[in-house]
């Protein structure tokens, strides 16, 4: 099938899965047709990966469509040039994943979405679960991530876990580190306990930060 466009026909199919789901679908295998089935085939994807997308978009206007052709890019990518065209003949399963507060350097999360990538990538990941599901945008917003880009670091390090959590290790700390971002998790700290809305001077601003960054 033509590819130097084929992002505009990969819109077209989210359009149509944002549309029937809206209007009530919930059976994926009814939401598309054969030439739209041979095009998702042909980038490496499965209709559920438009469903899920449809899904968390109505829900909650996340990822948007500019992240999901991003994420399924990379995916695109992995298929041709890593798989030859050919797709796995494996399936992650569920209950084989990390569990979600399980903890890589201190990081909870980490082992579960490093492996969740390496199955999005090798067209592996189960029905069941999504890459860039809620809780893996919490995550990557929490390292200031964006979804393709995690996709990135873990095909350029796909055997090396060591690296990739190193990766995110040193992206994390060099947020901390940063002082727009304590001072933005100070404030959240103080609008969280209702200190500061009648503060104005400076003085007490500042005693409002001390208690804020005692939680620390």
């Amino acid at each position: 099938m033509p590819t130097y466009n084929y992002q505009e026909t990969f819109f077209k199919i989210c359009e149509k899965a944002v549309d029937l789901y809206h209007q009530g679908g919930r059976n994926v295998s009814t939401y598309f047709d054969g030439q739209e089935l041979e095009f998702i085939r042909s980038i490496g994807a499965a209709p559920i990966d438009f469903y899920d997308y449809a899904e968390d978009y109505c829900s909650s206007q996340e990822p948007d469509f500019s992240t999901f052709l991003l994420i399924q890019a990379e995916r695109k990518n992995y298929f041709l040039y890593e798989q030859d065209g050919q797709y796995s003949t494996t399936t992650v399963r569920e209950e084989d994943l990390p569990a979600k507060d399980d903890e890589a350097e201190g990081i909870a999360w980490l082992p579960r979405i490093i492996e969740k990538a390496r199955a999005k990538l090798k067209g592996e990941m189960p029905s069941t679960l999504m890459y860039c599901c809620g809780g893996d945008r919490r995550f990557l917003k929490s390292i200031d991530m964006h979804p393709a880009e995690f996709l990135v670091l873990v095909r350029r390090n796909f055997d090396d876990t060591e690296a990739i959590v190193k990766a995110v290790k040193d992206r994390k700390n060099a947020l901390e580190n940063d002082l727009a971002y304590k001072v933005k998790q100070s404030q959240e700290k103080m609008e969280r306990h209702g200190i500061g809305k009648e503060s104005s001077t400076f003085e007490e601003k500042a005693k409002e930060q001390q208690e804020a960054e005692k939680e620390t």
